[in-house]
């Protein structure tokens, strides 16, 4: 879908100044919309405009990365609409019940890291039962 990271950050900033402006948004967009809304802390991040786009956030430096946390979100609420990997649909209802849909999604995404840490250290395909026993261990 995107070729870059400039790419991504450029989605962000549009669903930002759409937002701002009360514009209609497309439905991806809706869902970034609702990621953007959520993480208030990130507003002055996306407020700084096109300038943010080549901001390095080093995670050595204390300086968390705001586009790759809010993607993080997206990617999990891609996978429990389409529950893949198969069970972490009910683990997210069963999360998102018990600790609030947000605060859910926070744990969730630790696991999600992991597995994607994982795999990229590995070179390989991330491991969706490592992946779904860290989240059980969540509930």
């Amino acid at each position: 879908m995107f070729q870059n990271r400039d790419e991504i950050r450029k989605v962000y900033l549009t669903v930002w100044q759409k937002l701002q402006k009360g514009q209609i948004l497309e439905p991806m967009e809706s869902v970034i919309a609702d990621i953007i809304q959520l993480h208030s802390e990130y507003h002055t991040f996306l407020q700084q405009g096109e300038s943010v786009q080549h901001t390095e956030f080093n995670p050595e430096s204390g300086n968390s990365n705001p586009f790759l946390h809010m993607g993080m979100h997206i990617a999990l609420r891609e996978q429990t609409s389409t529950d893949r990997p198969s069970g972490i649909k009910k683990i997210h209802q069963k999360l998102a019940k018990k600790k609030g849909l947000h605060e859910a999604e926070h744990a969730m995404i630790e696991c999600l890291g992991q597995a994607l840490w994982l795999a990229q250290r590995d070179n390989t395909m991330p491991d969706d039962n490592a992946y779904l026993s860290c989240l059980k261990k969540l509930s």
